[in-house]
């Protein structure tokens, strides 16, 4: 049975995708810790991280890299947060996110955001990744 993340990826449920290759995607997070949450995503269904092979690995964390410089530009941080937790659904992914402050890394902060939130957020993010 496919993952919700390959269900976004198929376009079989909605997702604001900000970035997309033959490898893997990156969309923005519904419950984001800040604006901006990101997840990078590979397309392959690996439960776990360190079960990647190591150049899809490499792939992932460069378009973290590059989403998280984006971040940067479009959301004025300070630092851009990168967390693997992998609890939550079985499909290997990497958390980046706009931070100010360490408080930011809770994941107790995260809460759903609106349509017309994310939509914004996307709608920045995708600028400053052309």
């Amino acid at each position: 049975m496919s993952t919700i993340f390959t269900k976004i990826m198929n376009r079989e449920i909605p997702g604001r995708i900000v970035h997309e290759d033959e490898r893997c995607v990156a969309f923005l997070d519904i419950a984001p810790q800040t604006e901006g949450h990101v997840l990078v995503v590979p397309r392959e269904e690996i439960d776990h991280w360190t079960d990647m092979p190591e150049d899809l690995a490499a792939h992932v964390f460069g378009v973290a890299q590059r989403i998280g410089k984006a971040q940067r530009r479009a959301f004025g941080s300070k630092r851009v947060g990168l967390e693997i937790v992998g609890f939550d659904v079985p499909h290997a992914h990497v958390h980046v996110f706009p931070t100010n402050e360490i408080a930011d890394h809770d994941l107790g902060r995260a809460k759903p955001a609106s349509d017309e939130s994310l939509d914004a957020a996307a709608e920045k993010l995708r600028a400053a990744l052309a």
